[in-house]
């Protein structure tokens, strides 16, 4: 008897670890980049809840950056594209995907508002048909390798 729930807390232990690497494996996927650079106030809202963005905190696709007045907040995605975003904007990363290895990948992020500066990464250089900044009046495919955004009325709506 003794023997069986030696085997079955084995059993329970090596599922329990499975399951905690299939859940970290789906947060990896989701982790886009890392917040290198911060001035002033930013905030990432994330499944309904918003919370002061951080230095070295991860994004996630789906997150909605914002920065406040006098602010700004420098992205460095997976891939090395670098994404700084000024006073008063708004990005959402729509899609991200990257293979480390073949560096193919996506990016699909959308500037509702403020500005945003790119250097592209290296996505951008192995799949360039695959990266696509949106504004609320026009979407830009990626062909260079650094470019700025302006979109909407900077102290409007997010």
């Amino acid at each position: 008897m003794r023997n069986g729930r030696a085997s079955t807390r084995k059993l329970t232990i090596l599922a329990a670890v499975g399951l905690l690497a299939v859940c970290g494996s789906a947060l990896a996927a989701d982790e886009a980049g890392t917040i290198k650079t911060l001035k002033g106030s930013a905030s990432i809202e994330r499944a309904g809840q918003k919370t002061p963005a951080a230095v070295g905190g991860k994004v996630l696709v789906s997150d909605r950056i914002l920065t406040g007045p006098e602010s700004s907040i420098g992205l460095t995605l997976r891939d090395n594209t670098l994404l700084s975003a000024g006073p008063n904007s708004t990005l959402v990363l729509n899609r991200f995907t990257f293979d480390s290895t073949t560096h193919a990948g996506a990016v699909d992020a959308t500037v509702k508002r403020g500005t945003l500066a790119v250097v592209s990464g290296k996505i951008a250089k192995a799949s360039p048909d695959n990266v696509v900044f949106n504004t609320p009046s026009v979407s830009l495919g990626v062909r260079g390798t650094e470019f700025i955004i302006e979109a909407g009325d900077r102290k409007g709506e997010n």
